[in-house]
């Protein structure tokens, strides 16, 4: 039996005479086996939901930055020097073993390349953000001398042959044989190191409040890649994909996982599992005995997720593919009218289809068949009523796509860019930007 499900109190009685017979010892074990069952609520009456797990996380800004209103502070928070010294070395290890290998000419524009230190790698970042703001279609012509064009800060801060060059070596590319312990492909060795020691310093300098959601996150690239993914109901449609944790009310980046196919690196603790499992898994595995409140969507939801999470001390609410595996036959089968709805529990669990302009199938652990009035956004509209789990999952799911919506407004990633280590690596820098802001 569930131990979050209304406990049953069996009393033994001390009697020498009366002993349990064999046929009251069977029928209780029948009970217990009826209890791990669904089990159709009936609407008609009000049944409590079951209370979620107690919240004892420690959420807010775990580092301090005194009384500082310098935006840049915040960014150094997550772009501190180690990140910085990291991208400085192998910049500057591809241009020699570029030089190596390459043939050049006596012209060649390569000749002027000299090793750049951490300073001249913040300017050239800071451009790159600037790029985002003041933005052109052409990179070479945030260099043009035209009036029309022409926009002198960026060659104030650096020539336009530097900046290509550093554009040239910027490399997280490695060709080393495959490494066993980090189970993927080892040209993504360096992109994956950059990315972990950045998720590090998300997950250190903030912890999320109780709400928080899981989705994928896109990167626009249409190159030739075996692990790139389509889509459909992102804007990019086609691209790379991470996984990513979010706060709900502020859309905070916690956690992220770059999907690389077959290769992806998961934790070791949940590689048994299948991807849509392992990946929530992975993300909230820091998070884990804590009552924390997961919100997902139907990739993600299923009633093994929702074990998982239970034997986690971690809620969940998202919406529900009614053909998962171990679903009551009932809940795909039956019809419903627009605005009514059918509910089934087991244990902690309710799954619920309701209507309203086409069938919905949700899944929670903290609600039940209720339903509530919402009052719609739209002047002079009538109250509609929905069941409180949908109203949940409307307030409390889009960390990840509005998070990807602001940072699409200033776009650090530029679409001419063929490396999908450097789309990767903007992506992340993107992130830090608006974790920083977020913060800030």
């Amino acid at each position: 039996m569930n131990s979050d499900s209304d406990t049953e109190y069996l009393i033994e009685k001390e009697s020498s005479d009366e002993e349990f017979s064999s046929s009251e010892s069977e029928s209780d074990d029948d009970s217990l086996e009826s209890a791990r069952d669904w089990c159709r609520v009936d609407i008609t009456i009000s049944h409590p939901s079951h209370p979620k797990f107690p919240f004892t996380g420690n959420p807010g800004l775990k580092v301090s930055v005194g009384d500082s209103e310098d935006p840049l502070d915040y960014f150094n928070l997550f772009f501190d020097d180690d990140i910085f010294n990291f991208i400085v070395s192998e910049t500057n290890r591809y241009a020699e073993s570029h030089f190596q290998n390459a043939e050049l000419t006596p012209s060649s524009r390569a000749l002027k390349w000299k090793n750049i230190n951490n300073q001249e790698m913040k300017r050239f970042i800071a451009l790159l953000l600037l790029q985002g703001i003041v933005q052109k279609p052409v990179e070479k012509w945030f260099w043009s001398k035209r009036p029309i064009l022409s926009t002198p800060f960026f060659g104030k801060i650096m020539s336009e042959i530097k900046y290509g060059l550093i554009m040239k070596f910027l490399h997280f590319e490695n060709s080393d044989a495959f490494d066993e312990n980090l189970h993927l492909n080892p040209k993504l060795r360096k992109v994956s190191e950059l990315h972990s020691m950045l998720v590090q310093r998300f997950k250190s300098v903030y912890v999320p409040k109780q709400d928080i959601s899981v989705d994928e996150s896109l990167i626009a690239y249409k190159g030739r890649l075996g692990w790139k993914q389509y889509i459909r109901n992102k804007r990019a449609r086609f691209g790379l994909k991470l996984f990513q944790l979010c706060e709900s009310e502020s859309w905070y980046i916690w956690n992220s996982c770059i999907y690389t196919g077959k290769g992806t690196v998961f934790h070791n603790d949940y590689n048994h599992l299948g991807v849509s499992r392992k990946s929530v898994m992975t993300l909230l595995h820091d998070l884990k005995g804590k009552g924390y409140c997961l919100t997902t969507d139907n990739y993600y939801t299923s009633p093994e997720l929702a074990e998982l999470l239970i034997n986690s001390k971690t809620d969940i609410c998202g919406t529900l593919r009614p053909n998962r595996k171990g679903l009551p036959a009932l809940l795909k089968s039956s019809s419903v009218k627009k605005g009514e709805i059918i509910a089934f529990q087991k244990g902690k669990m309710c799954v619920m289809k309701w209507k309203d302009k086409k069938p919905l199938h949700m899944l929670s652990t903290f609600h039940n068949a209720d339903m509530m009035e919402v009052k719609s956004k739209k002047e002079n509209s009538a109250v509609k009523v929905k069941p409180k789990a949908v109203v949940l999952y409307n307030a409390t799911m889009g960390g990840v796509d509005r998070s990807d919506q602001c940072l699409s407004y200033y776009p650090v990633a530029r679409n001419q860019q063929r490396k999908y280590y450097k789309k990767i690596f903007r992506q992340l820098l993107n992130q830090a930007v608006w974790n920083s802001f977020v913060i800030y």
